[in-house]
């Protein structure tokens, strides 16, 4: 299979669909489900420094025997590292971890503390060839407005929180004035099952002959989102992929559109978020 691949505002072109590794232990369990992936066609990977599973990614992706260029690596920096001379070592350190020259994408994870500060060491890296394609996660409009003007690269993608329930309208307002394209975390709505039982999907579901959960994938990437759904089980790793053997209709996507309630499961902007998250664990504990 081809994954098909969006153009970001950068140039690069970037697989539109691919595996994500958020919650999966570093104790084979990663290698494992990134090895099944790659076989399975996959060609986008989405780690982080805060998963603390990039060196199983990048032995998975090593042994799979693909040449570098056919897989692109994501992985994001923590807030603990964006101290301009910390941010600059951590991006090393991910190198290093996953075994490349270079990364294709790397984000800033959490729109908080010294923001500037890292994000002017992803500037110095891209133009050195470390990073192919540099952006951000989880900025809400506020958040965004708050520190991109001062960026001089515009973000090339920004991952937040994207399915049927919370389709983030108003910041996919903001995205498209700078072509930063959005990527979603919990494409799936982390296996909500209100969200799974909704009617129409189950209806729409059963005429095209798929489960549920591929008819919001596919949704998603007819929006123009970028998704990488995760799983441990080599079923559901091949089954979520195959989206691209139908096209929703324009009604059918007005309809899954209608779904949209607002909110998410996480709000970046509230009360104490900050706090909890510059504060909930070390990255470099066992370094």
């Amino acid at each position: 299979m081809t994954t098909p691949t969006f153009k970001l505002n950068d140039g690069n072109n970037i697989p539109s669909f691919g595996f994500g590794t958020f919650q999966i232990p570093a104790d084979g369990s990663t290698y494992e489900a990134v090895k099944q992936a790659l076989a399975a066609g996959y060609r986008h990977i989405d780690t982080a420094v805060a998963y603390f599973n990039e060196e199983e990614v990048g032995k998975a992706i090593k042994d799979s025997g693909l040449l570098r260029d056919q897989v692109w690596i994501t992985s994001k920096l923590w807030l603990q590292d964006y101290k301009y001379e910390d941010a600059k070592k951590a991006i090393d350190t991910s190198l290093t971890k996953l075994e490349v020259d270079y990364l294709d994408l790397y984000l800033l994870h959490q729109p908080y503390g010294a923001v500037d500060e890292a994000w002017r060491a992803l500037e110095e890296a891209q133009k050195a060839g470390k990073i192919r394609s540099i952006g951000v996660s989880n900025m809400t409009p506020k958040l965004w407005e708050k520190w991109v003007p001062n960026f001089n690269v515009t973000p090339a993608v920004n991952q937040v929180e994207f399915n049927p329930y919370f389709q983030q309208k108003k910041l996919r307002k903001i995205l498209a004035k700078s072509h930063t394209t959005l990527e979603a975390w919990a494409p799936l709505g982390q296996g909500n099952q209100d969200l799974f039982n909704e009617p129409q999907l189950n209806d729409i579901a059963k005429k095209y002959g798929k489960d549920v959960g591929q008819i919001i994938l596919r949704f998603e990437h007819q929006e123009g989102v970028i998704i990488f759904p995760k799983s441990v089980h080599e079923a559901r790793i091949k089954s979520n992929q195959k989206i691209f053997d139908f096209e929703l209709t324009s009604d059918e996507m007005d309809a899954i559109r209608a779904m949209d309630k607002g909110k998410g499961m996480h709000d970046p902007d509230a009360p104490g978020v900050e706090a909890a998250l510059l504060n909930a664990f070390d990255v470099h504990a066992n370094d």
